[in-house]
């Protein structure tokens, strides 16, 4: 008899799974041309400690050279790489005028504002993030420069790479209309993923993959969103073909409608009704007209509502005369009460404990002569930064994984410094793991290991001798300080933030269901609360999935927030199904009443399981 396999602990699991898709070239060779080129021209020009931070610089906007339009890159690269230059300096005047003891409150001051600033989103981590490496680094990174020429440093190199990815084409735009391809490749990408995301849902309705191809449109309209926002100069189309992205983009929005409404049916639909929207993706990717659109069946509401949409659709494309992107409009004060809220707190306190416990030991060790020769102390504070993000795993799996990409990059560091001549050798060596760092982002082990052997080429640049071992020490105890200090009690109760997520997407489930069960023929208004609901929904469906997948201690206060945002995922669906409904008949039939009524039951008997409220959630009165 042979005995079950068991399951990996989830912690773990996640720690061996990396992530798939295809390789960006583009970013590889921008990459290679990022920290290489300025550290040889500052090492030419005898400042080769400027040329170091200037890689640093280059180094981080890499990292957050991710796939996307290039106006949303400016943001994604430019916000951070701000934060980190004021980090610089304010590191670099507190580790020169300021005492040990003081200098560990004012770097826990910037871990408590920097973790509220993360919990805005993923750039806002990398905001939190930059400001505290580049506090460490301007602390315990003595360089002859002051600090406000380390900061211009750090901005000069993450300013090249993002010209960088600014100027040079990327492979998709060589092909038609490189003017409009180049200027507009990201964004043409990210709206004809949009119509595929829709054929795929009208292919899988009424099977059981319905349910992960309506969650993968949710994600194609969210990433289209964002490659169309971008920053605030830009937010209204200036150009007739940044219209026509803009008007392809909303004229999607029917179709994702009607489509989830056939979805939520649970019944097949002919194959014919995806061909729609996969010649309409063809003619987004191409620029070019939509031609004849196959019409499919109008035996049903939401059959008719899809033979609508692309009737509008074929309309929109000729016209292309822009259109609204229905995107959330986050006002300062929201903004505020997000990062003041529960989730700036939680994420806040742990944040500042551990950068601060982090800079204590190692001020302690560098003042007790344990580094020897080596006066670099940043080295265990900066690890605790990226240990304790949330957005790259859970704790125990980024623990894992630092620890075994720090010893593999040390040591491949050491074996390259032992044969490579300095300094030339060197700054290949830094080219070639700028040019890596888009590959191993797939992995955070792998993004380590680079990295490590990145950074210990860059200081060995500066002037300091070869210190693999002391590295990989100070990450080992990193990582054991940030176990510790990630597992203690913390003030308030835990799970508060996994509590603010359900309570902001029980809220938007909320307006979007009021909305539609008040008849108003605001369709534009509809489809923006149907976006916000939808968007804070999959925000917090990957929280509760990070937090459920840590140690036991951390996990348990996650328990019962997976079908709360289930339910109010199946709620919002029935939603979209009653909106359809009602555009066509101007009523509801007894099947979407009945299902209302069953999933606000269910939520009420779930949420106190979770420790929410009655306002909290979309339940009946």
């Amino acid at each position: 008899m042979t005995r079950p396999a068991r399951a990996l602990p989830p912690w773990l699991a996640h720690a061996l799974r990396a992530q798939r898709g295809p390789v960006s070239w583009s970013a590889v060779v921008r990459g290679a041309l990022g920290g290489g080129p300025l550290l040889l021209a500052a090492v030419l020009g005898g400042r080769p400690t400027l040329g170091v931070v200037a890689a640093i610089g280059a180094m981080f906007a890499g990292i957050n050279d991710r796939p996307g339009s290039r106006r949303a890159s400016v943001g994604r690269i430019g916000g951070p790489a701000l934060a980190g230059a004021a980090g610089l300096v304010a590191g670099t005047y507190a580790g020169d005028h300021v005492p040990a003891v003081l200098l560990t409150v004012v770097l826990t001051g910037l871990g408590l504002v920097a973790g509220g600033v993360s919990a805005l989103g993923p750039v806002g981590s990398a905001v939190g993030t930059q400001l505290l490496v580049g506090a460490a680094v301007g602390a315990g990174m003595p360089l002859p420069e002051p600090g406000w020429q380390r900061a211009l440093a750090f901005l000069a190199g993450a300013g090249w790479l993002l010209l960088l990815r600014l100027a040079l084409p990327t492979p998709g735009s060589l092909a038609g209309d490189f003017r409009l391809g180049f200027r507009f490749d990201g964004e043409r990408h990210a709206v004809a993923g949009v119509y595929d995301a829709v054929a795929a849902l009208l292919d899988a309705t009424g099977s059981q993959t319905a349910t992960a191809r309506r969650a993968a449109l949710t994600a194609a309209l969210d990433q289209a969103q964002d490659a169309l926002a971008g920053p605030r100069l830009r937010r209204y189309a200036s150009s007739a073909a940044e219209r026509r992205l803009h008007a392809q983009y909303a004229a999607a929005l029917p179709l994702a409608e009607a489509a989830t409404a056939l979805a939520w049916a649970e019944e097949a639909v002919p194959a014919r009704a995806s061909e729609g929207p996969r010649r309409l993706a063809a003619a987004v990717r191409g620029n070019t007209p939509t031609g004849p659109l196959p019409a499919p069946s109008r035996s049903a509401p939401a059959l008719r509502a899809l033979d609508d949409a692309l009737l509008n659709a074929a309309e929109a494309f000729d016209r292309a005369d822009g259109g609204d992107l229905h995107s959330r409009k986050r006002s300062r004060a929201a903004r505020a009460r997000t990062v003041l809220g529960a989730r700036g707190r939680e994420y806040g306190i742990r944040v500042a404990l551990c950068f601060g416990a982090s800079a204590a030991i190692a001020q302690a060790l560098h003042h007790a002569r344990w580094y020897g020769q080596h006066e670099h102390w940043y080295w265990l504070p900066a690890t605790a930064v990226f240990l304790v993000k949330p957005d790259l795993g859970p704790l125990a799996s980024r623990v894992l994984s630092r620890a075994a990409g720090t010893v593999l990059g040390a040591l491949l560091f050491a074996g390259f410094a032992a044969v490579l001549p300095r300094p030339e050798g060197l700054i290949a060596l830094v080219a070639l793991s700028g040019a890596l760092i888009p590959v191993a982002t797939r992995h955070f082990a792998a993004q380590t290991a680079v990295v490590t052997v990145l950074v210990l080429a860059l200081v060995m640049v500066g002037g300091e001798p070869q210190a693999s071992v002391g590295r990989i020490a100070e990450t080992l105890l990193a990582c054991a300080v940030v176990l510790v200090v990630g597992h203690l009690p913390m003030p308030g109760q835990r799970g508060d933030a996994i509590r603010a997520r359900l309570a902001e997407a029980g809220g938007a489930a909320r307006a979007y269901l009021d909305h539609v069960l008040g008849e108003s023929g605001d369709r534009a208004a509809r489809w923006a609360l149907r976006r916000e609901a939808y968007r804070t929904l999959a925000e917090a469906r990957t929280a509760i999935a990070l937090a459920s997948a840590e140690l036991p201690p951390l996990a348990r206060h996650a328990d019962g927030a997976d079908e709360i945002a289930t339910t109010l995922e199946r709620l919002v669906d029935t939603t979209t199904a009653c909106a359809v409904q009602l555009d066509d008949t101007g009523g509801l039939d007894p099947r979407h009443v009945r299902r209302l009524a069953e999933l606000q039951d269910e939520l009420a008997l779930r949420r106190d399981r979770v420790g929410l409220r009655p306002s909290d959630l979309p339940v009946a009165g």
